[in-house]
């Protein structure tokens, strides 16, 4: 089993910049796609971004590409969501997902989530 924990989310004014961590730990030697989601209450889970585990293939929502960048550092176990120009309508808790397969949108595809780390944009 593989256990996520997200972290670095918090509250920014709009406009700012937030760096979210997900720190995997359990069966680490697999190769694993990461994914990262957001949900804001009331609405379904969305994809954000997604990256296999090599690295090579990366994927990201049309409403982040150009602002958010993912990353993972196979070393330390943990994959990154660098976000800038954070916009209030951004305010969501944001999950970390993994599974063996390759990167994808679709989160049914992810086996294992994290509990989620909630980022708040004010305006």
């Amino acid at each position: 089993q593989v256990q996520l924990v997200e972290s670095g989310g918090g509250l920014v004014q709009a406009g700012g910049s937030l760096r979210l961590s997900c720190a995997a730990s359990g069966r680490t030697s697999s190769s694993y796609a990461m994914g990262w989601f957001r949900q804001a209450p009331g609405k379904e889970r969305e994809f954000v971004a997604a990256i296999s585990w090599s690295g090579g293939s990366i994927y990201y929502a049309d409403s982040v590409k150009g602002r958010f960048t993912i990353s993972r550092d196979k070393a330390k176990n943990t994959v990154y969501l660098q976000m800038n120009s954070l916009e209030p309508e951004e305010t969501a808790v944001y999950y970390c997902a993994a599974d063996q397969g390759g990167p994808s949108y679709y989160r049914g595809a992810y086996t294992y989530w994290g509990q989620g780390t909630q980022v708040t944009v004010s305006s």
